[in-house]
C-alpha cells in the first residue's frame, strides 16, 4: 500500500468564494465556519464568501479562514474516505496550526482563537508600510542570503522568510531593505523579483515582539503530543510533545519555513494538499516530481481524491 503523506497551507491560498461547491456537497464545511465564527464573535463564513477581499486578505483573517476551510476538508477526508492514513504532516507556517488541530495536539476552537490572536500580533508587530515581502526566483538559495546581506543600511532587517521550492525564495524585512534587494537580485540575473502585497513582513527578525507575545499566549494553551508525525517547519523534525511544539511555533514567527528539506523528508509515495488553493502542489511537483500529487481546491478535485484513494 503506497504510503502518504498530507500537506496545508498557508497564507496566500484563500479567495473570496473558496470551498462554495464542496459547501453544498459536505455539510462539514458550513459547521466547521459557524464554529470558528462562534469563536471570533464575527460571521467567518460570510466574509469568505462574500468579502471584501481586502478583508479577507488582513492576516487577523486570513489565519483563521484558511484553517477552518482545511480542516473542513480533512473532516470530509476522514469521513468519506476513511481507509486515507498519513504517515506524515506538515504545513506551510500557519499550515502548521492546521496539522496539529488533525493531530489532535490542539483543539479546533482553541487553534482559532491562537491564529485570531497570532494575526493580530504579527499586524501590530510592524506599522503598515514599513515591513515588506519579496519572491525572487531563479537564483541559488546562497546568492540570495548574500543579497539579503548587502541590501541592509544601519537598522534595516532582512533575510529569507520561504525557502519554497529550488530556486524560489521568498525574502522578508524592512521595507527600503527589500527594496534594495529587489534591484540586486535583477542584477543578478533573477527570473523574478518582485514585492508581494502581504501587510506583514513574517518569518524575519521584525516579527520578535509578535512572538513574545504569542509565547505568552502559548503558555495558558493545554497542547497534547500529537496522534500522527509533524515535520515543524523551523528545525525539519518530528514535534514529540507540547513544550516542543510551542518552541516551534514560537521559532517559526521569526525563522525561514524550510519547506524544501520539508518535502525532502516526505518518504512518501502520495501527498495530498488538504485546503484551498493549489499553492503547495506547485511548489512540490519542482522539489519531488516523482511523487503523486492530489489537492482538494475544488469540488472535483476532493471527489477525485476521494474516489482514487
Amino acid at each position: 500500500m503506497n504510503k502518504i503523506g498530507i500537506v496545508f497551507p498557508g497564507q496566500g491560498s484563500q479567495s473570496i468564494g473558496m470551498l462554495s461547491d464542496i459547501a453544498k456537497e459536505f455539510s462539514e464545511v458550513e459547521k466547521i465556519y459557524a464554529e470558528a465564527s462562534q469563536v471570533l464573535g464575527y460571521d467567518l463564513w460570510q466574509l469568505v464568501q462574500q468579502g471584501p477581499s481586502e478583508e479577507l486578505d488582513k492576516t487577523i483573517h486570513t489565519q483563521p479562514a484558511l484553517l477552518a476551510a482545511s480542516w473542513a476538508i480533512w473532516q470530509i477526508i476522514k469521513n468519506n474516505a476513511p481507509t486515507i492514513k498519513p504517515v506524515l504532516l506538515a504545513g506551510h507556517s500557519l499550515g502548521e496550526y492546521t496539522a496539529l488541530v488533525c493531530a489532535e495536539a490542539l483543539s479546533f476552537k482553541e487553534a482559532i482563537r491562537l491564529v485570531a490572536a497570532r494575526g493580530q500580533y504579527m499586524q501590530e508587530a510592524v506599522p503598515v508600510g514599513e515591513g515588506g515581502i519579496a519572491a525572487i526566483v531563479g537564483l541559488d538559495d546562497a546568492v540570495v542570503q548574500k543579497i539579503c546581506e548587502q541590501s541592509v543600511i544601519s537598522n534595516d532587517v532582512l533575510t529569507p522568510a520561504n525557502f519554497n521550492s529550488p530556486g524560489q525564495v521568498v525574502i522578508a524585512g524592512t521595507k527600503l531593505a527589500v527594496e534594495r534587494a529587489i534591484v540586486l537580485a535583477k542584477e543578478k540575473g533573477a527570473r523574478l523579483a518582485k514585492l508581494l502585497p502581504v501587510s506583514v513582513p513574517s518569518h524575519c527578525a521584525l516579527m520578535k515582539p509578535a512572538a513574545d507575545r504569542l509565547s505568552q499566549l502559548l503558555a495558558t494553551l493545554s497542547i497534547q503530543a500529537p496522534s500522527l508525525p509533524i515535520l515543524n517547519n523551523v528545525d525539519v523534525v518530528v514535534y514529540q510533545q507540547g513544550d516542543d511544539i510551542r518552541s516551534g511555533l514560537v521559532r517559526q514567527l521569526y525563522s525561514p519555513v524550510r519547506w524544501v528539506e520539508t518535502i525532502q523528508k516526505f518518504a512518501v509515495e502520495q501527498i495530498i494538499e488538504c485546503g484551498p488553493g493549489k499553492v503547495l502542489s506547485g511548489l512540490i511537483k519542482r522539489i519531488s516530481p516523482d511523487v503523486s500529487l492530489f489537492h482538494t481546491a475544488d469540488l472535483n478535485s476532493l471527489q477525485h481524491l476521494l474516489k482514487t484513494l
